[in-house]
């Protein structure tokens, strides 16, 4: 079921709402990017999501194909959400699930979570280990 969720960095200069279902399943990503952010996404239709404030507080971040944006804080460095159009979901905004602040820990909790290996561009298949990701 979709509710609006709201969202912010750390500082609160960037500030956000999407629709989300938070019952859909959320990705947990092993490229090299993603494992370094400890990444926890969950994707939504760009249409589903507002940026509210603090557009000129954002930097934007890119590498190896240059496909999808990586949003963050120029402030305070907390990555927020990336815009991408892949193949596999056509375009999206990837939600930092860990930047909502309306959900509840009992509702982060239920999340489920998909593990999908980026790192070797195997996206529907999950990596052999996890538990670090």
């Amino acid at each position: 079921m979709k509710k609006t969720c709201h969202g912010s960095c750390h500082c609160g200069a960037v500030r956000f709402a999407a629709e989300i279902d938070l019952a859909a399943p959320s990705l947990r990503c092993n490229c090299s990017y993603c494992l370094k952010i400890r990444c926890w996404a969950s994707q939504v239709p760009p249409t589903a999501f507002r940026l509210l404030a603090g557009e000129a507080d954002l930097s934007e971040y890119r590498f190896g194909a240059g496909r999808e944006r990586h949003y963050f804080c120029r402030h305070c460095g907390v990555r927020l959400f990336g815009r991408g159009d892949s193949a596999r979901s056509g375009p999206f905004v990837g939600i930092g699930v860990n930047c909502l602040d309306d959900a509840s820990a009992a509702e982060l909790a239920r999340v489920p979570v998909t593990f999908v290996d980026g790192l070797h561009d195997e996206w529907n298949v999950p990596p052999q280990e996890t538990r670090h990701l």
